[in-house]
């Protein structure tokens, strides 16, 4: 099949077109380009066996003649995997401006174009589980040194109201609306994926975001390793390739389960506190990590874990990779790679 990934120069985006070009698929990165690494990345994909089927755009998504122009040079695009947008919660507050326009705009834009795609199949956009907001409502206990849902023991399910903390939360908000309307109003087969934590290898973690990456990257690389609130913050983490299969799963599904919202996240089998990375990592490391402690950020949720069991009903899918082996297959290609980070 051909697809379309927007964002393709990004870390999720470079592993999913490495698993289409890997199994004969023909794919089309659109990507501006602006996030570090994406050069790294792009350099990468040429140089994997079935290149000469990656086709690149150098394009934007906030401007509607460069998706239509993409669209136009590949009419013949049957899925498209939605990826690019402005990712911090912290960028949003500095610049709402410019995370509305890359994430509620770039995302009408792209929903424009493939609306009038003639053989589009799948339309895949990676939301957020920020669409759930603060979560104030949620009962929150210490349980085991760590954060915890006092009610919710399976995790934040679809049906929970949405309620847009941050401009981050209401530009991919937004965008998560929109995508599950144009599967009603124009019969789009979109479907929009509330992700929890992704992590993995090609991850170029920074502080505001890719957590999980930034503390084994600055762990390896002897940076500044700052904990926001007291550590005890727990996620659900997802492994990029549990990510990809369930990708995988809606393409494959995509009639059972467009015009809805999914999350794909661990869920409770994979959670770690935000203290816990470094406890993994360091007896890799064979030292401890030090670290510096601040106040807590705005919009912090101490805990969050996504009910998956939607996806797993609609999908057959459930994640596979625990948080020890992700977490150690991270560090290896950290420790790899370490002119990436220089």
């Amino acid at each position: 099949m051909k697809v379309l990934v927007t964002g393709g120069a990004g870390f999720i985006g470079c592993n999913a077109i490495a698993r289409f070009l890997g199994r004969g698929d023909e794919v089309v990165c659109l990507d501006n380009l602006s996030r570090r690494g994406a050069e790294a990345n792009l350099a990468w994909l040429h140089s994997l066996p079935h290149a000469s089927a990656f086709h690149v755009s150098t394009a934007d998504i906030r401007v509607q003649s460069d998706v239509d122009a993409t669209f136009a040079r590949h009419p013949d695009i049957e899925v498209v995997i939605h990826l690019a947008g402005q990712v911090a919660v912290t960028t949003s507050v500095v610049d709402p401006r410019g995370d509305f326009e890359a994430n509620a705009l770039g995302t009408l834009n792209v929903l424009e174009a493939a609306r009038r795609a003639p053989r589009l199949r799948a339309l895949l956009y990676a939301s957020t589980n920020k669409v759930y907001g603060g979560l104030e409502e949620v009962g929150v206990e210490l349980a085991g040194g760590q954060y915890a849902f006092r009610d919710l023991p399976g995790g934040i399910p679809e049906t929970y109201p949405l309620d847009f903390h941050s401009p981050y939360g209401c530009s991919k908000g937004a965008a998560d609306q929109y995508v599950i309307d144009y599967a009603r109003i124009y019969g789009l087969p979109g479907v929009a994926l509330r992700q929890s934590c992704i992590y993995g290898p090609r991850q170029l973690g920074v502080e505001d975001q890719g957590w999980v990456a930034w503390f084994t990257i600055a762990a390896v690389t002897n940076r500044q390793i700052t904990i926001y609130g007291d550590g005890r913050q727990v996620r659900d983490v997802l492994y990029v390739d549990d990510l990809l299969d369930a990708y995988d799963a809606a393409i494959a599904n995509i009639d059972a389960i467009k015009g809805r919202a999914v999350n794909l996240g661990g869920g409770p089998a994979n959670v770690l506190a935000i203290r816990q990375v470094l406890e993994l990592i360091a007896p890799r490391m064979g030292r401890e990590i030090s670290v510096a402690h601040a106040d807590w950020r705005p919009g912090d949720q101490r805990v969050f874990v996504a009910d998956v069991s939607r996806a797993r009903a609609l999908l057959g899918w459930s994640p596979r990779t625990g948080v020890d082996i992700g977490v150690g297959r991270l560090y290896d290609w950290v420790v790899a790679n370490q002119d990436l980070f220089r």
